[in-house]
């Protein structure tokens, strides 16, 4: 019986290292690369590079940025007195689709789940209190996912916060409950973020 080669069962296995990619899928994409001009190939492993090169956290909110800060931190237009706090980039990005919100950021990095081990020691609460704590802000909207975890870690965020002066508020439940943002449509989105409720 044919075996694969070093290489191409190589890529195969690092293909499928990639969340929602399994064995097959792995398999076609790496006969896709085989198939298409080596430019294109090699377009995509430098883009793999340079992205691993370029991105960071930004030092201020923990966005994805190519500078020290991402551009919505650099963006002085934005509303200095609103932070909405999310739990990953791509939750940030959701909300930025939806075009309502015009205030701050701050990403989490993840959120607390004890059953995957996950505690607040490892997101950037820590970073969130010292940043309200030194900063002029109103208000704060709890943008964590509508779930046990993302509830979980919006309770004690505002635990951490409650001898902080700002208001604290939770996304409107348009957003159904065990959604998740990055998959929400950006009207419901805009809903959300218009009907923002007290926390």
């Amino acid at each position: 019986m044919a075996e694969l080669t070093e290489s191409v069962a190589h890529v195969i296995e690092q293909l499928s290292r990639l969340p929602g990619i399994g064995r097959k899928s792995a398999e076609r994409l790496a006969y896709h690369i085989l198939r298409v001009h080596e430019s294109e190939a090699l377009a995509l492993a430098d883009a793999i590079r340079d992205v691993r090169k370029n991105v960071r956290y930004c030092s201020t909110c923990f966005n994805l940025a190519e500078d020290e800060q991402c551009e919505i931190c650099q963006d002085a237009r934005r509303d200095q007195s609103m932070l909405c706090v999310v739990e990953q980039p791509r939750d940030l990005m959701a909300l930025e689709q939806s075009a309502t919100y015009r205030g701050l950021y701050h990403v989490l990095l993840g959120r607390i789940a004890p059953l995957d081990n996950i505690g607040p020691d490892q997101l950037t609460i820590d970073a969130l209190v010292d940043r309200v704590r030194d900063g002029n802000f109103q208000e704060i909207i709890m943008a964590t996912n509508p779930t046990v975890e993302g509830d979980g870690t919006a309770l004690h965020i505002s635990n951490r916060l409650q001898d902080q002066d700002v208001k604290l508020t939770r996304l409107a439940r348009g957003v159904t409950a065990g959604s998740i943002l990055e998959y929400t449509n950006k009207e419901i989105l805009a809903d959300a973020i218009s009907g923002r409720q007290p926390l």
